[in-house]
């Protein structure tokens, strides 16, 4: 297949839905020769911060020397932002062999794999293919049966769990941390962010009866951060705290210059003067988002453009931003999940306008302070390539 075949065939993957349990995944595995044995993993479960997380490990194993690589995911624009090594996305052509073989190995299956399962597995065949010395790998939505919890890691990491996917993870914060905790093995350490109580008791007693040996991550580092937001201080102390008990031992200016220089797109992402582009998604990333802005803007309002999808809690995200909001632009997102903008402006009392498109809402931003775009990484992935079209994505062109 060409690449553009390849990830046509891909997209189309996606009518088979979410399904969780790792026969698939192993079966793909197998058929392209378990190419995950012997390589050594970082692996990342969590509701928030797992993309910033990851791109910290992933910044100070290269500033270390290490050959790395990074499994993230959702893309913003370009389906190979999720497949890096070294910085780097999957070239085409990488990618394009990869998919043509593992749809030949999958065509006469009675259950076809999803969507992410064949992403999964395409990322292992090219980092083991690229001789990576470590892979820092994100999880999908969950942990237990989510199709990256095939690899045995050097150390699980878990960052903030709130309540997100609650139709396939459970309602409860103790449903959702039992799911998470599913990454967690037999004798491998566990490291977890700070937690409410109750999700931390799941925890401790999922490591407890894998016999792993679990701690929590200590306080926000004190070393400049290249992603804003005193969230992102504790962000840094998890990776860093992860990177410990995995046994990497990366030497402080690694670890100074990797947390400096460390970008991850629409994390408070400032795009020239005019905008600020965050992919919150939920209520706990809306809370760290508006405190992100009253850290660098104070008490000042902006205009918000907001938009979210449809199985999101996107009447107590507006009430949170409200706070920081002189007025809503309410706009639809290009994706088949993306809620009706024209249900939000009764969810605040800040003044509000709904707008047709992306496009419109941009074109109606007042000059003062940077306007914020947020509600879904969808919605950031639309924003940013209209933006900054010559510098999105970083890592290699679309």
């Amino acid at each position: 297949m060409t690449p553009e075949e390849a990830l046509d065939w891909l997209d189309s993957t996606q009518l088979f839905g979410v399904k969780f349990g790792l026969e698939n995944t192993r079966r793909l595995l197998e058929a392209v020769g378990d190419p995950h044995l012997g390589m050594r993993f970082i692996h990342v479960a969590g509701t928030n911060g797992k993309g910033s997380v990851c791109a910290m490990l992933d910044a100070v194993l290269r500033c270390s020397g290490l050959r790395c690589g990074l499994y993230t995911s959702p893309h913003l624009v370009s389906f190979r932002e999720r497949i890096r090594v070294n910085g780097r996305m999957i070239p085409s052509g990488a990618l394009a062999a990869s998919l043509t073989s593992l749809r030949s190995a999958s065509a006469r299956w009675d259950h076809s794999p999803t969507f992410f399962e064949i992403a999964t597995v395409a990322a292992l065949e090219h980092f083991s293919r690229e001789r990576c010395e470590v892979v820092v790998l994100e999880t999908g939505m969950g942990g237990r049966l989510d199709a990256t919890n095939v690899v045995l890691p050097l150390v699980s990491v878990i960052t903030p769990i709130a309540r997100d996917h609650t139709e396939w993870l459970g309602c409860s914060a103790e449903e959702i941390a039992g799911e998470k905790a599913g990454i967690i093995k037999p004798g491998i350490p566990v490291v977890s962010a700070p937690q409410a109580p109750e999700v931390l008791s799941v925890l401790r007693s999922r490591a407890e009866s894998q016999g792993a040996p679990f701690s929590v991550a200590g306080s926000p580092v004190e070393l400049p951060v290249g992603l804003p937001g005193a969230h992102q201080k504790g962000n840094a102390a998890l990776a860093l705290d992860a990177l410990r008990a995995g046994g990497m031992r990366p030497g402080e200016e690694a670890i100074e210059r990797g947390l400096r220089e460390v970008q991850w797109p629409a994390r408070f992402q400032r795009v020239g003067d005019q905008f600020v582009v965050d992919g919150a998604h939920n209520p706990h990333a809306a809370a760290s988002l508006t405190a992100a802005w009253q850290e660098s803007f104070g008490d000042a309002r902006t205009t918000v453009i907001f938009g979210a999808l449809q199985d999101k809690d996107y009447a107590e995200m507006i009430s949170i931003v409200s706070s920081i909001a002189e007025e809503f632009l309410f706009v639809p997102i290009a994706n088949p999940r993306g809620a009706d903008p024209r249900n939000f402006p009764g969810l605040t009392g800040v003044p509000s306008r709904v707008c047709t498109s992306l496009g419109q809402a941009l074109a109606q931003v007042p000059g003062a302070l940077p306007t914020l775009i947020t509600g879904s990484l969808f919605l950031a992935g639309e924003a940013l390539p209209l933006l900054d079209p010559d510098g999105f994505p970083p890592g290699g062109e679309i």
